[in-house]
């Protein structure tokens, strides 16, 4: 399955990666607490992501609960592979080198990537 999902959803997606299984109610309160946005709009969107295969759902009573059908971490990795590949042709290291070149990095992020790509070295 393609995993593709909207900034609309992937905000669904986070609140529910936090605190799963939630209700519509649940959700929509979450995403208000930084803008507003109607139940209804949160209701069409997790329905549509329930069709789409993002969300699973199970029947509580009058109401649904909803999860995330994927770990946070495949979600991403689906994400970040399609981002590399669509806008670095496939190229992680050019990835790196734009994300490095353009932010200011502190010494402990150079630090901690150093010792990651030790860590990628012994592996190999």
């Amino acid at each position: 399955m393609s995993i593709k999902p909207t900034e609309s959803e992937l905000e669904i997606l986070r609140v529910l990666w936090e605190k799963s299984p939630g209700t519509v109610r649940e959700v929509n309160d979450a995403l208000n607490e930084k803008r507003e946005v109607g139940y209804t709009t949160t209701l069409k969107l997790m329905q549509i992501m329930y069709n789409k295969g993002l969300l699973k759902r199970e029947r509580a009573g009058k109401t649904h609960r909803y999860e995330p059908a994927m770990p946070k971490e495949t979600t991403q990795n689906a994400l970040l592979s399609r981002f590399v590949e669509n806008a670095f042709g496939g190229s992680t290291s050019n990835l790196v080198m734009q994300a490095l070149g353009n932010q200011r990095t502190s010494p402990e992020d150079i630090e901690a990537i150093r010792a990651y790509l030790d860590e990628l070295e012994n592996k190999q």
